[in-house]
């Protein structure tokens, strides 16, 4: 009998919630999953944004204007909406897990989150990531 391959695991802090910084995640979640990897996305500080439902992220500071240009050039390239991309992650089985502590901190009630959210503190998920073949932080 062959012996059974475990599958990769990949581990993502997502700390930050400009336009760039959250489209990073979700291509990345959406891409380990197609190279069947196991995918775990822990948010926190302003990275927590990205799991309210209706969260938009623009780009930040002075790059700020220029949101709205950015966000036709994807869809002209037919690059998917930072939304469309969440939803996907959510349905090819990424874990998304939202800090705790953030979300003391931040007010963030557990029914202003995304369906599919796993509230979790720092220890479960560097138990994760201790035993993930990849962490990023982003």
């Amino acid at each position: 009998m062959a012996d059974e391959k475990k599958k990769k695991k990949i581990a993502i802090v997502v700390s930050e919630n400009s336009l760039d910084k959250a489209m990073m995640p979700m291509i990345l979640a959406t891409s380990g999953i197609a190279l069947d990897a196991e995918v775990h996305v822990f948010f926190t500080f302003w990275g927590l944004m990205l799991l309210k439902k209706n969260y938009k992220p623009k780009l930040k500071g002075m790059m700020k204007p220029f949101t709205g240009m950015m966000i036709k050039k994807m869809k002209e390239q037919n690059v998917a909406t930072f939304q469309e991309l969440r939803e996907q992650c959510v349905e090819l089985g990424a874990k998304f897990y939202a800090c705790s502590t953030s979300m003391a901190m931040m007010g963030v009630k557990e029914e202003d989150l995304i369906d599919g959210v796993e509230i979790a503190g720092a220890t479960k998920f560097l138990k994760l990531a201790m035993d993930a073949d990849v962490t990023m932080f982003i």
